[in-house]
């Protein structure tokens, strides 16, 4: 039996997909009904918890948002602009290369540097310390991967693109952190700690975003 939350997921889905059904696809329609979404969602469950039956809040929250139909028609008439689309896909893919090349390039620095310091035998601690570029470099690959859009998929919007990036950026400073105090205290409970400070927040962001997650795949 599908809970609340799912039911009202599929109503806000059918009444934007019906109120944009004469716009063309395109990535900014795609983020648009992502921003409306949530703002109807919240307004839903504001309603809700002063006491309105699930019917009504849906009905209050359509009003609250006022008349869509200007937005509509800018949506319609971008759905059948491709040069304009086809502008916009590219500024953002050019944007998203160039992070994601930023990114593998940091991630190979840090690689690098860390065996250099090995082979040269250099203090733990020191060649540990290296791995912030990797740590780095793996917050915007992820970011960089994310916001970038397919043949298949839309890109993700770049708040909830942010917050991956910052789930991942938490797993690696753990795992950083954890390298860092062993070989600076010789204590592995301590790295055991330092891991789980910053380790359980990023999971803990991470699941919530995978279980709070939209389809962005496109339609066929």
């Amino acid at each position: 039996m599908p809970n609340k939350k799912s039911i009202i997921d599929s109503n806000v889905k059918k009444y934007l997909d019906n109120l944009f059904a004469d716009a063309g696809p395109s990535q900014q329609l795609f983020d648009l009904k992502e921003e409306l979404a949530t703002n109807m969602k919240e307004k839903i469950m504001d309603y809700q918890s002063r006491g309105m039956e699930e019917e009504q809040a849906f009905k209050e929250a359509v009003i609250s948002m006022g008349d869509l139909r200007g937005l509509v028609d800018d949506m319609r008439k971008l759905g059948q602009d491709t040069v304009r689309q086809t502008v916009y896909s590219t500024m953002t893919a050019r944007i998203s290369t160039a992070g994601i090349i930023a990114g593998t390039l940091l991630v190979l620095f840090g690689i690098f540097t860390i065996t250099m310091m090995y082979f040269m035998k250099m203090e733990p601690v020191s060649v540990a310390g290296s791995g912030i570029f990797i740590v780095a470099g793996g917050v915007l690959i992820t970011y960089s991967v994310l916001t970038r859009e397919t043949r298949r998929k839309y890109a993700m919007n770049k708040v909830r693109a942010a917050f991956y990036a910052l789930s991942a950026g938490l797993l690696l400073w753990g795992i950083f952190t954890s390298f860092i105090t062993r070989f600076a205290t010789g204590e592995m409970y301590i790295a055991i700690a330092s891991t789980m400070v910053f380790t359980l927040p990023g999971i803990g962001i991470f699941l919530f975003l995978i279980l709070t997650g939209t389809s962005r795949r496109k339609n066929s």
